[in-house]
């Protein structure tokens, strides 16, 4: 197959690249930059540029594209890059898509459990409708945007992505130098609850989505056993063979240093299923969060 990526330089995006051309495929990178080589092709996603010869002949398209949630505090400019980085990129592809007689017949694209918002311990499938609140709406314009390729015959996945556990990036990643010095501990009530997937999983469920022609719609990429928070922060220490302190991070505390993103993204919790995954056979290689993070760290 020829797949055309974008976000490939992320986390998630590298290594997908890497285990697609493992498997033999022809990948081509859109890219924000100047191309660096013959397969790269430059795009504006947020202005609506798209030379659509790098899309043509090619067999399906996986768009990971957009601004990191998490990696600057919510401002409401920054807000509206993270609305802007997804929904005018989504756009853009989607419309060059739909305008192209011959090119690719399936869009796998990013979404975020957030659509969801705050479930409690409400286990919740993809045929959950959306929750309340900026990640909610984010999500739900983010595949919104997806309409033109939809309408154009398109197979278009929606992939509604947890939390990936990954021990080079990511939101894992960040915490680590914190519990290596005996220092993690649960955040506010601890029982919100962490919808995780391990980044060789979440590898092999875009792998897996990319041959499967008739899933179409959106598909939540997490492990079968979400975990709540204090779990979560227990299986982080055990994994490192440290301790957990014995208090938990108070949500006034995380509210004064991460401002909004604490009640949205830390403070509240989704308990999602990948129940489409599940039926369709296919199989995690790290079902379990104890698992999961021996493989990853």
């Amino acid at each position: 197959m020829t797949i055309v990526v974008t976000g490939a330089s992320g986390l998630l995006g590298s290594a997908l690249v890497r285990a697609l051309e493992d498997d033999g495929h022809e990948v081509r990178r859109l890219v924000r930059r100047e191309p660096a080589g013959p397969q790269e092709w430059s795009w504006d996603p947020m202005g609506g540029v798209l030379d659509r010869a790098a899309l043509r002949g090619a067999d399906a398209v996986v768009h990971l594209a957009g601004a990191g949630v998490g990696d600057r505090r919510w401002s409401d400019a920054y807000k509206r890059e993270l609305v802007d980085s997804r929904v005018l990129g989504t756009g853009t592809l989607a419309r060059a898509l739909a305008s192209l007689d011959e090119g690719p017949r399936t869009l796998l694209s990013a979404s975020a459990v957030g659509f969801y918002g705050d479930t409690g311990d409400r286990a919740v499938d993809e045929t959950a409708p959306p929750g309340t609140g900026f990640l909610a709406d984010l999500a739900r314009e983010w595949e919104a945007a997806l309409a033109p390729a939809e309408e154009a015959g398109l197979r278009v996945v929606p992939m509604r992505t947890g939390v990936v556990l990954s021990g080079r990036g990511g939101a894992l990643a960040k915490i680590l130098p914190i519990f290596k010095m005996g220092a993690g501990a649960p955040l506010g009530s601890g029982r919100q609850y962490v919808s995780w997937i391990s980044l060789p999983d979440w590898v092999g469920a875009v792998r897996f989505l990319l041959g499967r022609e008739g899933i179409a719609g959106p598909v939540n990429l997490t492990a079968p056993e979400p975990v709540t928070n204090r779990e979560y922060t227990q299986a982080i220490a055990a994994a490192l063979h440290r301790p957990v302190m014995p208090v938990a991070a108070p949500p006034f505390a995380l509210r004064l240093a991460l401002g909004e993103f604490a009640d949205e993204a830390v403070l509240a919790g989704q308990r999602v299923l990948p129940r489409r995954l599940l039926d369709a056979g296919h199989r995690f290689a790290h079902p379990r969060v104890a698992d999961a993070l021996a493989a990853v760290l």
